[in-house]
């Protein structure tokens, strides 16, 4: 291959693609150039010469691409993203990312291997392998995210097990976020085994931590890396002691759009941005299609970054993180051709994938609808998760004797949780506690076929005040989460969701409203792209007709026990900042 290169960089032989008429955004200089042409042979850069040398040369055979004076830029690598929160399966997540001219994405599959372990992290891979993209494992570091006694996982992902994917499989690139960021501060021997079977092999580390005061110990540990930085002063934290940060660009309604606060660490405090990034981290399906890696670039623009810098930390930056910028992130000899032609505006207009034309006027071309619709098709085994006890009952007894209940309360956007308590005396029906208090049920069924446990709590401040919702995506250990106003509505959310092998459900008076099957271990689609953003946007549609003021993405939190301050699982209210269970109602 390197022959092959220098010959074309040489002029001695022809390339088999030559874009030409273009202005090329270097990465290297962070200058933009006009008048160039990239040739490219067999899926690898040769060179970048001043526009019109292919014609001026006596080289024949090679295709010519006019740019007509657009940008050439790398395509957009993405060091962090959860595939599975798309509700997708990565060959068909591969399709929106292209579009958004993203050619390389580092995943973690917590999801997947809570649910499946090893294995349904190894069908990921697989599925990877078939998608027309770049795919990166960061190797789940936290599954169970808790003990068993906290909740109850399809998964526990051992040190030895992941020593043995890092082994195995050379996409292992890195290990995903350690999410439970206390643990390892205070030492954890669980904790710090999993590091050391990433350090040990020269692996890095990513992170995932709340709060300044764990930065230097998270750091102390090996931690290199997160998406976390969520204002500031922390980002600047983090990068003062030697931690990528990944500036988490989401939809400006959820809670995943840190990057406004997290960049002034750059913009106002002056760091330098060698060592920042951009990330997606998670995408609902329509949303994949609507904020891609393209516009998290043109968030950090907004935000005051010149244009060159920007792009820089959304392809060079990454890739560089990871040591693979020798073939990603840049438009030089020996990288991959992966490039995208963005207009001023910086919005993608086609994607190069390895040399291919993949994405032109903002559509996939036939070549990429053809590999698209040869997904990966995942073993029976996937498709039979959902394992739930013959008859359960999903609101907690009514309380006979006046009590304290110990309540949830959405804090917004929605990632963290306060715990509120509300004084209930006897009454005729739960309908009389929900509307004097403001609450809804909430409640956890464990579905991994394991023990049947059910979680009970009540939600404040979540809006819901007719109807029931369900999920057979609640993070981390994957059981299904609801939240309802009544047990009829819960019962048939339950059943939606039970019927299409896992899904989301949205339910009132009766009838269901709106649901995204996902029987892929609970988690994904079967289908193309564009039909689960669909679904996805009738959901959305019928979850804010019910009133729900938490995206359902914030609502699939709800269960994770790691995030204060009160949560709930299968095993029941979790008081984090405490890590053990306490009980729904108390004596007065």
């Amino acid at each position: 291959m390197t022959r092959s290169l220098a010959d074309v960089a040489m002029g001695r032989t022809a390339p088999d693609l030559v874009i030409t008429g273009a202005r090329v955004l270097s990465t290297y200089t962070e200058r933009i150039h006009p008048g160039r042409e990239v040739w490219i042979k067999a899926g690898r850069i040769a060179t970048v010469k001043p526009a019109g040398s292919y014609k001026k040369s006596k080289l024949t055979g090679a295709q010519l691409y006019d740019a007509r004076g657009g940008i050439l830029a790398p395509g957009l690598v993405d060091p962090h993203v959860h595939i599975e929160s798309s509700m997708m399966t990565a060959c068909a997540f591969a399709e929106a990312a292209l579009l958004n001219g993203t050619t390389t994405v580092f995943c973690d599959s917590h999801e997947i291997g809570n649910v499946c372990d090893v294995a349904g992290i190894e069908w990921m891979l697989e599925d990877a392998r078939r998608a027309p993209l770049s795919v990166f494992l960061t190797v789940p570091s936290t599954v169970p995210a808790t003990n068993s006694t906290l909740e109850t996982a399809g998964g526990d992902l051992t040190p030895a097990k992941i020593g043995k994917i890092f082994d195995k499989w050379p996409e292992a690139a890195a290990l995903g976020e350690k999410m439970d960021y206390v643990s390892v501060a205070l030492g954890d021997g669980r904790s710090h085994a999993i590091l050391a079977e990433a350090l040990k092999r020269g692996k890095p580390v990513c992170g995932h931590i709340y709060g300044r005061e764990f930065v230097a110990a998270g750091a102390a540990s090996g931690i290199t890396d997160t998406h976390e930085a969520i204002d500031r002063e922390i980002a600047n934290d983090f990068l003062e002691n030697g931690v990528w940060i990944f500036l988490r660009g989401g939809n400006p309604t959820t809670p995943w759009h840190s990057l406004p606060q997290a960049i002034k660490a750059v913009t106002e405090l002056g760091a330098n941005p060698k060592r920042v990034c951009v990330c997606t981290d998670d995408r609902d399906a329509d949303d994949l299609f609507l904020f891609g890696m393209d516009w998290v670039v043109r968030q950090a623009v907004a935000a005051g970054l010149p244009t060159t810098t920007a792009w820089s930390m959304g392809s060079l930056h990454p890739a560089t993180r990871y040591a693979m910028d020798g073939d990603f992130g840049g438009l030089a000899p020996a990288r991959r051709a992966d490039i995208v032609l963005l207009n001023d505006g910086l919005e993608v207009q086609n994607t190069w994938y390895g040399g291919e034309l993949v994405v032109e006027k903002k559509k996939i071309t036939p070549l990429l609808d053809r590999a698209l619709s040869k997904p990966y098709r995942y073993p029976r085994a996937a498709y039979a998760t959902i394992k739930l006890p013959k008859k359960v009952t999903l609101v907690p007894p009514l309380p006979t004797k006046p009590v304290t209940a110990n309540v949830i309360r959405v804090v917004p956007p929605g990632i963290v949780t306060a715990h509120d308590r509300a004084a209930l005396t006897p009454a005729a029906s739960w309908a009389e506690h929900l509307k004097q208090h403001d609450v809804c049920f909430l409640t956890v069924v464990e579905r991994h076929g394991k023990t049947g446990g059910v979680g009970y709590g009540l939600l404040r401040d979540f809006g819901l005040t007719d109807g029931a919702v369900a999920s057979s995506v609640g993070h981390d250990a994957h059981n299904i989460v609801l939240a309802g106003t009544n047990e009829a509505d819960m019962q048939l959310a339950l059943a939606t969701v039970k019927k299409m092998r896992g899904g989301v459900s949205a339910v009132r008076g009766g009838k269901v409203l709106a649901s995204v099957a996902l029987p892929i271990a609970g988690l994904l689609s079967d289908q193309r792209a564009p039909v689960v953003a669909k679904e996805t946007t009738a959901l959305k549609r019928a979850w804010k007709q019910l009133g729900c003021m938490v995206p359902y993405m914030g609502f699939n939190l709800l269960p994770l026990s790691v995030i204060p301050e009160l949560r709930l699982t299968d095993k029941g209210l979790i008081d984090v900042l405490g890590m053990k269970v306490v009980p729904l109602f108390e004596p007065k």
